[in-house]
């Protein structure tokens, strides 16, 4: 019998994955996931799935006979399917602010956080081919050395991580969001509101490369590379630092075990 549950096409230490899988645990909707394990195949599955040449990225999810892609559209379409628990507010002006907050983490932090992670695991080598080792399945950790070299590779053709003047502008992008961050926080424990909202799921999710929580896609043992421990060691005592710490600690781990029996990864 054909299975109807909502399909995940992901990357798993991607930090817009991470965003989605986050939802989808938080709402506890039973759903599959499929990984791209060698990079760059995913970009030829997304073209295909999404029929758009434009589009050649993960996640994209299929649901209901539907395929969405962007993290942001694809929790959109959970919030309308599965309200509850919700992430977006239900107050009007609280909406309006989540999802602008939603806009300038996803646009102004992400791709910021994934260039310098990339930049500095280029200039370590041993660290790249042990992450790796560590997060790609058999048989294809069995050749760690190798697809570390391809996804060095990759990884500079595609997102400029050999680049030091693209390493300068991603740190510069990267602590302006962390102010950003500490002012709309303020006192508060939450961005929006008094709950979990989409502002707080996407703004943890895409510092988590910075941040390395336990509870984050990464294995909780891995280092960060040199270049960027000398980058994040000012900032761990920073409260957006710690923040995203936190909520990882508080609501990552409480619905990835929520969401244990009904999801099959």
């Amino acid at each position: 019998m054909r299975d109807s549950r909502p399909l995940l096409w992901h990357l798993p230490v991607s930090h817009y994955s991470e965003k989605v899988r986050w939802a989808l645990d938080h709402k506890r909707i039973p759903h599959r996931r499929r990984a791209a394990i060698v990079p760059g195949t995913h970009m030829v599955a997304a073209v295909w799935l999404t029929r758009d040449p434009g589009y050649f990225t993960f996640p994209v999810l299929e649901i209901d006979g539907e395929t969405i892609a962007d993290s942001s559209a694809i929790i959109a379409t959970l919030e309308e399917r599965f309200p509850e628990p919700a992430l977006y507010p239900a107050d009007p002006d609280d909406l309006r602010r989540a999802l602008e907050l939603e806009d300038f983490f996803d646009e102004e932090l992400g791709p910021y956080t994934r260039q310098l992670a990339f930049h500095e695991l280029g200039n370590d080598p041993e660290r790249f081919e042990a992450i790796v080792a560590r997060t790609v399945p058999e048989p294809f950790n069995r050749n760690a050395a190798g697809a570390a070299a391809f996804a060095r590779t990759f990884t500079r053709l595609r997102f400029g991580a050999r680049s030091e003047a693209a390493a300068e502008v991603s740190r510069s992008k990267i602590l302006a969001a962390l102010d950003r961050l500490e002012d709309e926080l303020g006192s508060a424990e939450y961005l929006v509101g008094d709950s979990l909202s989409v502002a707080d799921v996407t703004a943890a999710a895409l510092f988590y490369p910075l941040v390395l929580p336990d509870e984050g896609p990464l294995p909780p043992e891995e280092e960060a590379p040199q270049g960027l421990e000398r980058f994040r060691a000012p900032l761990k005592e920073r409260r957006g630092f710690k923040w995203v710490e936190e909520t990882f600690r508080r609501h990552r781990r409480r619905a990835r075990r929520s969401a244990a029996t009904a999801v099959h990864a």
